[in-house]
Order: C-alpha cells, then structure tokens, then sequence
C-alpha cells in the first residue's frame, strides 16, 4: 500500500473578531526579527554600531515587501498590475516573488551602504550585504515553512513515500485534469525551506570562521548561486504558478533564477580575486 503524508493544516491560528492571525504572516514576521538578532550580533562582533541596525531593518522591511509585491505582479501579472498599480500596496498581500524581493534588497542596500560607508568605517555595500545574507536565508526557511502552512505553491504529482495529499490547496490554476485529484504531491516548499535552512547554517558558519577576514561578496556570491540553482531544480517539482507559463520551456522561475545565478559565480570570482578587500 502506498504511503504519503495528509496535510490538512488550517492556515489561520486564531482569528479575533475581523482581525486572522495566520501562519505565513507569523512566520513571515519572525524571519525578520530573529533575522535582525542574528545582525545585530554580528555587528556587535564586528564592532559596528548596534544602533544602525534600526535603519537596516527598515530599509529591509520595506525592500522586501515591496520588490516582492512589485515582482508577483511584474513577472506573473503584468495586465493586473497594468489595470490597477495600487493594489501593489493593498491588502491582503497576495503574491510575493522571491526574485523581485531580492533586486529590491540589493538595491535598498546600496542605498543603505551609500549613507552608513561614509559615516560608519566598513559598512560597505558587499560587506552589509555578506552579513545580510545571513539573516535573509533563515527569513527563506520560515517563509517557505509559511508556504507550506497555506498549502500553496505546491508541487507536482509523485509516488514518492514523503508525497504531501494537499487537502486545503487552491487547485483551480492546475489546467491537467489528472492534477485536479487531490493526490500526493512534491511538497516543493519544505525543499525549499530546508535549503535554506542548511545555508544559513553554513553562511553564519563561514562569517563565524573569517568575520571581518571574509572575502567581501563571497557570501552574497554563495547565496544567489546556492538559493538560485536549487530554485531552478526545484522548479520540475512544482505545478507552475500561473496559465502562460505552460507553453514556455523553462518556467518564469527558472528563467529568473539565470541571472541571479550568473550574479553570483561574478561575485564569488571577483571576491576571491580581490580577497581579502573589496568595496
């Protein structure tokens, strides 16, 4: 007899009246706070000023929320946001993107870089964002956990025994009849999530072994290669997010994980060109 694995979570905890408390929002909001004792640490570690971590973690909030907002709608729905751009900053929030999150991060980061290098000694843009890396690794593993808990972006058919039957899915996006049956699934967000998991291990690892001794952008470089090639495999265990991307030969998230793998390999390279230094 075949074995698989019911899930058949409730994605809210609790709700008070109109206001839910649900497990992605937790989990969401937990990266982010566990993510900033994890910098704060190292700040303190490294001799940086421990206040600046209040700026850093607005500038990662809003980095985040919005590139991934803006992201969702770009790459996946474009004639959406066309038709109405403010629903980028409307609740509930549905539809996140990793890889629009990412630009966005980078980019608040140099801005953050640009005001703190020249205050602070050494807050350079690839040291911040070699300690952010950190932080943004374990944020993944909750994040994918929450994805897990709202039984969404779930994964393709499998008769592997750890095959997840998604009762709570939204399987309406699914156009194959066959995968219209509540049957086992890839649970393609616990990969995801335990990858992560195993980075931020190594990452604060490896800070932990050179501190200030690390080659500046080796980290980063590690993350894109690491986060972005696994993205890309992991994308043959999903069922694709949305209706175009059946007639395309690698899906939307293949097709963005590319560059931000090629990002790395040029920021690991350069790293250990140039160790120990680097801007």
């Amino acid at each position: 007899m075949h074995k698989y694995i019911i899930w058949d979570i409730n994605p809210e905890i609790f709700s008070i009246g109109p206001l839910s408390i649900r497990w992605y929002g937790l989990l969401f909001a937990l990266g982010f706070l566990v993510g900033m004792q994890i910098i704060t640490y190292i700040f303190k570690k490294e001799g940086k000023p421990e206040t600046d971590t209040d700026t850093l973690l607005i500038y990662m909030v809003i980095s985040t929320v919005l590139g991934a907002r803006l992201g969702h709608f770009i790459f996946y729905e474009p004639e959406a946001f066309l038709k109405n751009p403010l629903q980028v900053l409307l609740p509930p929030f549905a539809g996140l993107a990793s890889h629009g999150a990412i630009i966005s991060i980078l980019l608040a980061l140099w801005l953050y870089s640009r005001r703190k290098g020249s205050i602070t000694t050494g807050q350079t843009f690839l040291w911040v964002t070699d300690r952010i890396v950190i932080a943004v690794a374990l944020s993944g593993a909750f994040i994918r956990l929450g994805n897990l808990m709202n039984s969404e972006i779930i994964g393709r058919p499998t008769d592997l025994p750890w095959g997840f039957v998604f009762m709570n899915a939204d399987y309406r996006g699914i156009t194959d009849v066959v995968s219209l049956q509540k049957i086992p699934r890839h649970p393609s967000q616990l990969y995801e999530s335990l990858s992560c998991l195993v980075l931020f291990l190594f990452l604060f690892w490896f800070w932990n072994k050179y501190k200030e001794k690390t080659p500046r952008g080796s980290m980063l470089g590690i993350f894109l290669i690491w986060v972005f090639s696994l993205r890309f495999l992991y994308e043959y265990t999903k069922e694709n997010q949305v209706a175009f991307e059946n007639n395309l030969f690698l899906n939307m998230g293949q097709i963005l994980s590319i560059p931000a793998v090629l990002m790395g390999i040029f920021f690991l390279v350069k790293a250990y060109r140039n160790k120990p230094g680097g801007a």
